[in-house]
């Protein structure tokens, strides 16, 4: 059901880049702009991306397999790179195409048409990408969220270049036209850099969110009225998914079964704070036991070594 009801919106932004596209090649054919051109040439890039994104999300909710034991959840960050690196060549595509006009003017024709036509472009742009963003956060898919973050690029451009287009219709100097053209390409390298950085942060099993991780803590350390504590608290995402493992540490004289008990209600407890599937993992200790505290680390003999 999370899946299907997810990918109504990657069928929305895949048709939100096709009309973007005709719309602004349209745009591009009537006047000459290098700036439509370039921004006509982000929507291809945003098709391709929104196909991607499609796709590594259909792939994130396989569930985990013999191969794949703890599911499929990272492929979203994968989309998230190849989105934020398609944002870097669009960007310099257009920073080399408008130095190139910049050496050959050219003059802008029906320049009234090609406004209107690429603020209605924008306006799709701008309501996919809001909507996208907002389920993505919603439901924790940094697919949707980054696929949204890109389409918002997109509308940051189009309104640069529209901005240039105007002062080239008010001013009659075209250069305007290219230089506007490479200040918004600057602005988009930005915004596809942090989504590689994210995305190369979270394949390499990056915290969860603090916020999320005070919760967690908060609740461990009220347990200690009930005798349990516990240290070698790890997390990690992928995808959706938060992975939550600790060692717990028990009264020695407790039975098997009654610490399993204790362990099973902190993990259904924690599981119970989040929205988003959350997969918790305990290590029961004796707490008398000194040796305990000797695998604290996640490597264990090099912890004992120390």
């Amino acid at each position: 059901m999370y899946s299907t009801s997810l990918k109504k919106y990657l069928y929305l932004s895949i048709a939100a880049a096709i009309v973007t596209i005709t719309l602004k090649f349209g745009a591009y054919l009537a006047t000459g702009s290098m700036g439509l051109y370039s921004d006509a040439l982000e929507s291809l890039v945003n098709l391709f991306a929104a196909i991607v994104a499609l796709i590594m999300f259909t792939v994130s909710q396989k569930p985990a397999d013999k191969g794949h034991v703890y599911g499929h959840g990272k492929a979203e960050y994968f989309s998230s790179a190849i989105e934020g690196a398609l944002i870097l060549v669009a960007a310099f595509s257009i920073i080399y195409s408008a130095i190139q006009r910049i050496i050959t003017p050219h003059p802008i024709e029906k320049i009234s048409i090609g406004i209107i036509i690429s603020f209605i472009a924008t306006l799709v742009n701008f309501i996919v990408g809001r909507i996208l963003i907002y389920n993505g956060k919603k439901n924790k898919s940094m697919v949707l969220e980054a696929d949204g973050k890109h389409l918002m690029t997109d509308v940051w451009t189009s309104i640069g270049v529209i901005a240039g287009i105007f002062v080239v219709k008010v001013t009659g100097l075209v250069i305007f036209d290219p230089v506007i053209a490479i200040a918004v390409a600057i602005n988009i390298i930005y915004t596809g850099y942090k989504l590689v950085s994210r995305s190369a942060s979270e394949l390499m099993d990056a915290s969860i969110p603090v916020e999320d991780l005070n919760k967690i803590t908060l609740y461990l350390d009220s347990l200690k009225e009930k005798d349990i504590s516990y240290h070698s608290l790890r997390t990690r995402e992928a995808g959706r998914r938060k992975f939550i493992s600790m060692h717990l540490l028990v009264p020695g004289e407790w039975t098997v079964k009654e610490g399993h008990d204790h362990a099973d209600m902190v993990e259904e407890s924690i599981e119970d704070m989040f929205e988003e599937p959350v997969t918790v993992t305990t290590h029961l200790e004796p707490v008398e036991d000194p040796a305990s505290m000797k695998d604290i680390g996640i490597d264990r003999k090099k912890t004992d070594a120390g």
